[in-house]
């Protein structure tokens, strides 16, 4: 008999350890009461097994801070990494317009510097496409 009490003390603390782990007590906190009195010992102990092998905290880089501004505190989460996720058919055109704006910018920034290259290039041969007009760059690099 006291083996019982022993063992069901035992399990009532161990219980009570699991229900205070931070890593369970926001999940806990989202929960409707009597579904968070339901757990059983195992099942919070599967619960805090998952939530600690969870894959998805990595991040090639994962920068966090916080900012003050007068008496309120804000954070800030910067994320880079591999996207493991399914994403819905908005976030795919989202991200098809971002990629395509992307290369546009790139494309357009190494147009510009192959002109720049071949401007300056033209002006150090001595070539002048147009008699008395000059953008001014060979003459600045000049100086």
């Amino acid at each position: 008999m006291d083996s019982i009490k022993i063992t069901a003390e035992h399990e009532t603390q161990t219980l009570q350890a699991l229900r205070q782990d931070p890593a369970l007590q926001g999940l806990m906190e989202r929960l409707p009461q009597p579904v968070r009195d339901s757990f059983t010992e195992e099942q919070l102990s599967a619960l805090k097994l998952a939530l600690a092998a969870r894959s998805w905290g990595r991040h090639a880089i994962d920068w966090r801070g916080t900012l003050r501004l007068w008496r309120y505190r804000y954070y800030i989460v910067f994320l880079v990494g591999r996207n493991r996720r399914t994403l819905s058919r908005g976030e795919l055109q989202i991200g098809l317009w971002l990629q395509a704006i992307f290369i546009f910018i790139f494309l357009s920034l190494c147009t510009l510097i192959g002109l720049l290259a071949l401007y300056i290039a033209k002006s150090a041969i001595g070539i002048d496409l147009f008699p008395g007009f000059s953008l001014g760059i060979w003459g600045w690099i000049n100086s």
